[in-house]
């Protein structure tokens, strides 16, 4: 983080090596290296100590289980936040989380006097970044105080690299923008009206940061007025860093080595899946079940006027949402990583998480914007209108949408390569009812893509094509499909 030496990449390497070679020992130091940033990442995204802990603890599990997929080791930090991402992002759609319990402060030491001219810091700290949507929240934590850059960006958020080398660069500029006007806000409020209006309460909420950014942006005296520089780290520097349990790591590592928790990890490592081309985990997408198991959007003709009426709640869970307001963005499931609250609770438990209930993969998104990206509030439609019958009619609170069709599961069968072809066909199958599918990544030196619809029991064929330039011995590879399916290939 900030302030902080990060992981070197000769460390990412090695200990990526050492993983792929089955070592142990280099889990601990994986858990000593690591542990720390990502717990403080988990529990900004998730708000619960006791949630964080078992975020790590599935973060630790799934690298291990997946860590030859990676093509770049010298990625693995960052390939642990995109584990870390996509687990929280899981975690958070879950109706069974567990809330309530932030993690304390890590203590750092300082004075009385020391904490007081902090306190001062951080409170403009939290008045600049409120300004900022959820999205750009998140991309200047993880560049700033956990020191990734936007090929990290890129793979944890799942986003093109120029999409992503964008949104940092506007989250910069953002951020300086915001700074200027909460400088302004704190030490010249009492020179404009406007000003001095919006700054009624410190520090700001994202409302009124985003007001006084627009105010300062059009205002011919307070647009020319001088403020101090301040470099995003030294203003990042000094907002709460979650302390991490200290028996956590005795229970992370016994749950990614004992032999009686194979079936755990089992579970875990189907969650991660699947993963692009590079071997990164595609973003979280909620699973059929999910979806279904939320309240439903559309409702009828009656309450879906009240509804409209009522309008929409924004929630917010951004890297800082300790500033004490919501997103300026559309979706709170975009949100960066909330900073660690202050509360003396205590430390957060290591007791071992339950066996996982849903080890199926996750649905994936090839867009940038997956499951935790805005989602448009649903505008009012007319409910369809039915025949007239004799039958005697149905309970007011009945809706007149018709029931959706069932979903069926996408069934893969894999394929080999002889010596001498290129090619070889895996077969996609719908079961139980109509699958939109498509091909979400490949690992291996292989490559496929394709995608469509198919009827219940209709079939189609995906052709997998070697890129080894040269074949020595039997390799395996596998295809990725959405919804949650993959094919193995074995070539050469």
């Amino acid at each position: 983080m900030a302030g902080e030496p990060g992981p070197r990449q000769n460390d990412n390497l090695r200990l990526a090596d050492a993983l792929r070679a089955g070592d142990v020992i280099a889990l601990t130091e994986v858990y000593d290296t690591y542990a720390p940033f990502l717990y403080d990442y988990c529990h900004g995204l998730l708000r619960d100590r006791v949630e964080a802990a078992g975020a790590l603890r599935n973060v630790v599990v799934a690298a291990r289980e997946h860590i030859d997929r990676l093509t770049e080791p010298d990625r693995l930090r960052g390939w642990l936040y995109a584990i870390a991402r996509k687990e929280c992002m899981r975690r958070r759609d879950s109706p069974n989380r567990h809330t309530g319990q932030e993690a304390p402060e890590a203590d750092d030491g300082l004075t009385e006097e020391q904490l007081a001219r902090r306190e001062e810091r951080r409170l403009l700290a939290h008045s600049a970044i409120a300004a900022l949507n959820g999205r750009q929240r998140e991309a200047v934590d993880l560049s700033v105080r956990h020191e990734l850059d936007e090929v990290d960006l890129s793979g944890i958020f799942g986003m093109p690299l120029e999409e992503t080398f964008a949104l940092a660069e506007k989250a910069r500029e953002d951020l300086a923008a915001a700074l200027h006007a909460a400088l302004i806000a704190q030490n010249h409020w009492k020179d404009c009206p406007s000003v001095s209006a919006l700054a009624e309460s410190w520090p700001l909420a994202p409302q009124a940061a985003a007001s006084l950014g627009r105010h300062v942006a059009s205002c011919p005296v307070c647009g020319e007025r001088e403020t101090p520089p301040l470099p995003p780290d030294r203003l990042l520097s000094v907002m709460p860093i979650a302390a991490i349990p200290a028996e956590l790591r005795l229970d992370v590592l016994t749950a990614a080595t004992a032999e009686d928790r194979a079936g755990n990890r089992r579970a875990i490592a189907a969650w991660t899946e699947p993963f692009d081309e590079y071997g990164w985990p595609l973003p979280y997408e909620p699973t059929p079940t999910r979806v279904r198991e939320r309240p439903p959007r559309r409702r009828g003709p009656l309450v879906g006027a009240i509804a409209v009426a009522v309008g929409v709640v924004v929630l917010s869970a951004g890297a800082m949402a300790a500033l004490g307001g919501g997103d300026g963005g559309t979706n709170a499931s975009a949100n960066g990583p909330a900073p660690p609250g202050q509360s003396g609770a205590p430390v957060g438990s290591g007791q071992p998480e339950p066996t996982p209930t849903d080890p199926s993969p996750t649905v994936t998104s090839p867009s940038p914007t997956e499951s935790e990206t805005p989602s448009k509030t649903p505008s009012p439609s007319k409910t369809p209108s039915r025949t007239p019958t004799t039958r005697t009619p149905q309970p007011p609170l009945q809706t007149d949408e018709p029931e959706r069709p069932r979903s069926g599961r996408l069934s893969v069968d894999g394929c080999r390569m002889g010596r001498r072809d290129d090619t070889c066909t895996v077969r996609v199958t719908a079961v139980g009812g109509p699958v939109n599918w498509r091909v979400t990544g490949t690992s291996g030196e292989i490559s496929a893509g394709g995608g469509g619809r198919l009827s219940a029991g209709e079939s189609a064929g995906v052709t997998v094509t070697r890129t080894a330039p040269i074949c020595w011995g039997d390799r395996n590879g596998s295809v990725s499909f959405s919804p949650g399916a993959t094919a193995g290939v074995s070539y050469c």
